[in-house]
């Protein structure tokens, strides 16, 4: 009888600790789902000279290879997201991670490359369902508090351990085994990550009638994020169509807006947005991402077409910057028990941007490991992973656990995107310096310190902190 008058934050936690989900089970499994989320990323750009030869793919097909994952797996995003509060996040986590580990065994066994671009495509849907669902795992099994705190920083940590590691994982198997390695690998992983799911998650669906999916809300999002992702990439190489890509992109949102104002039951509550913490800390996510893109994509071509490193140097080279990032990490929830998060951000940001600045000056044609990339590139890691626990942790604070996926949905939406336009913007930039590569990546890494500044910059409109 004394349940009755419970306020909903005492039902809200009496319903995390009463037959939930451990919280090792859900930090491990959504740990490793964002690790081969974020891995399948860039994991596949060593291994594509070997696809082009093994398949006999040409420019347009190996560059499918790529888009086809990161356009479905922009495009779906808050659908997954939504879909894991509607239908429960563990049946949601453990179908996005079967589709997403066939989809690796067909890319792997792929014959052509009609095979090999739909199954990149099939992956980024999996994928879309399972990067959400790891963030919500996190967010509806841990409290506000430390805790959440410490898990959103393993989480940030072993995310962007799998981006940076991705170089160097694609390059030792496609070196010392073969190409097709690179999408074998995630059966196994997959496997052993669905036994965790299946034995230890709990089905946390909300009892009561299941609310219907916003069916047209979804399709509108799902295209117009598809199409801006898709005019961003194309933006240096064919103008046109991507003047046309971005106007649909943002035509097809402006309408998802309009229809989620008026349903009874929509994807994406827009009145999420007036909470300070989701609006600011996405929109600063979105920027930081821009800039943190550079660390990984042009530290790469640096080491690889101006200091002719090979593929595996190339990633044992970034093995300092991961444990930047880890460090980084690790440290943020240590930090966030003595300080305002705002002001831990901004020392990361600030720290990031500095990082950025050195690398642009010491950026060499006869550049070595110690003097060119050890420093500025660990300083880089350092901050980001300073700042994005906090930004993490802001984007997803103040709202309640039934809407977790729909909040990491938008989180990771903006994380895609921002690195979409980082992109394009970066390469732009390196490109005004003609056949110079060296000047060009200098440039790249100062347009990407003065985006950081700015997205640091954001930070002060969040709301204090409560500790």
């Amino acid at each position: 009888m004394t349940t009755t008058h419970q306020s909903p934050v005492a039902r809200e936690t009496a319903a995390r600790t009463a037959g939930s989900t451990p919280g090792w089970a859900a930090l491990l499994a959504a740990s490793i789902g964002q690790f081969l989320v974020v891995l399948d990323i860039s994991v596949v750009n060593v291994a594509l000279p070997d696809m082009r030869s093994g398949l006999g793919l040409g420019a347009t097909g190996l560059q499918w290879v790529v888009n086809a994952y990161s356009l479905t797996f922009a495009g779906f995003l808050l659908l997954g997201g939504r879909a894991a509060d509607l239908l429960g996040r563990k049946r949601v986590f453990v179908a996005g991670l079967g589709l997403f580990t066939a989809a690796s065994l067909a890319g792997g066994l792929a014959q052509d490359a009609g095979m090999l671009v739909g199954a990149r495509a099939v992956q980024g849907l999996g994928a879309a369902i399972i990067a959400p669902v790891t963030l919500s795992l996190i967010t509806a099994t841990f409290p506000a508090g430390p805790a959440r705190t410490k898990a959103i920083a393993m989480w940030t940590a072993v995310g962007t351990a799998g981006g940076a590691t991705g170089g160097l994982v694609g390059g030792l198997l496609t070196d010392y085994l073969d190409w097709r390695w690179v999408l074998l690998i995630n059966v196994p992983i997959g496997a052993v990550v669905a036994v965790i799911a299946a034995l230890w998650l709990r089905d946390e669906r909300a009892p009561g009638p299941r609310p219907r999916l916003d069916l047209p809300g979804a399709v509108l999002v799902t295209a117009g994020v598809g199409l801006l992702a898709f005019g961003i990439g194309e933006t240096q190489t064919h103008g046109r169509t991507a003047a046309l890509s971005l106007a649909a992109g943002a035509l097809l949102l402006a309408l998802f807006v309009a229809v989620e104002a008026r349903v009874a039951q929509p994807l994406v509550q827009l009145r999420l947005f007036r909470l300070r913490s989701v609006a600011v800390g996405n929109l600063a996510t979105l920027v930081s991402t821009m800039a943190g893109f550079a660390l990984w994509y042009f530290l790469s071509l640096y080491m690889q077409n101006v200091l002719h490193y090979s593929a595996v140097r190339t990633g044992l080279s970034f093995l300092p910057h991961t444990a930047g990032i880890i460090i980084g990490s690790k440290l943020a929830p240590t930090l966030m028990a003595r300080m305002d998060a705002r002001l831990l951000a901004g020392i990361g940001g600030l720290l990031t941007a500095a990082g950025f600045g050195w690398q642009s000056a010491v950026l060499d044609v006869h550049g070595t490991f110690l003097g060119s990339i050890l420093g500025p590139g660990f300083v880089m890691a350092l901050g980001f992973g300073l700042l994005m626990t906090p930004l993490v942790e802001a984007s997803t604070a103040g709202t309640s656990r039934s809407e977790a996926g729909a909040v990491a949905g938008i989180v990771n939406t903006s994380r895609t995107i921002g690195g979409a336009i980082g992109l394009t913007v970066l390469a732009t930039a390196a490109a005004r310096s003609g056949a110079d590569l060296t000047a060009g990546y200098t440039t790249a890494f100062l347009t990407a310190a003065v985006i950081t500044a700015a997205g640091t910059a954001l930070v002060v409109f969040l709301p204090r902190s409560q500790r």
